[in-house]
């Protein structure tokens, strides 16, 4: 088995990206036209085994300044064979974000997998703010 990991959005299959993502905790009832949109604006990655999907992750970022890492996922049955970590690695890794000076991100239950590329808890949280809005439709 050939596991592949490609920046390419004309390889992405959106309704695997969205089906996956409209049933996770934290995108729980995103729309598929959401979906496409997220993907127009960000760098995205792919994780494909054999030519097939398997996995996700998109960066929003100005690539100088900052990069939220979000959207990042395995599916079910291929998790613990180091694909998530292969991934994680891919967008550290890649030419075009090596400018940036903070990563940020946000976890649930994937803490251990962040740890190993140096993401850590944030220092001073009282200094985070977020407004979350309830678009209703």
């Amino acid at each position: 088995m050939s596991v592949t990991i490609s920046n390419n959005k004309a390889k992405l299959d959106i309704d695997f990206i969205h089906g996956f993502l409209t049933n996770s905790y934290w995108a729980k009832g995103r729309t598929k036209e959401e979906v496409i949109i997220t993907i127009q604006n960000c760098l995205n990655f792919g994780v494909y085994l054999d030519d097939k999907q398997i996995g996700f992750a998109r960066i929003l970022t100005d690539s100088v300044v900052f990069g939220y890492l979000m959207d990042v996922f395995i599916i079910q049955e291929h998790r613990g064979k180091g694909y998530a970590k292969l991934l994680v690695k891919n967008i550290t890794e890649h030419p075009d974000l090596q400018q940036i000076k903070r990563w940020m991100l946000i976890t649930k239950d994937a803490h251990t997998l962040y740890q190993q590329f140096g993401f850590n808890e944030v220092e001073n949280p009282t200094r985070i703010m977020e407004k979350l809005v309830k678009i209703s439709k």
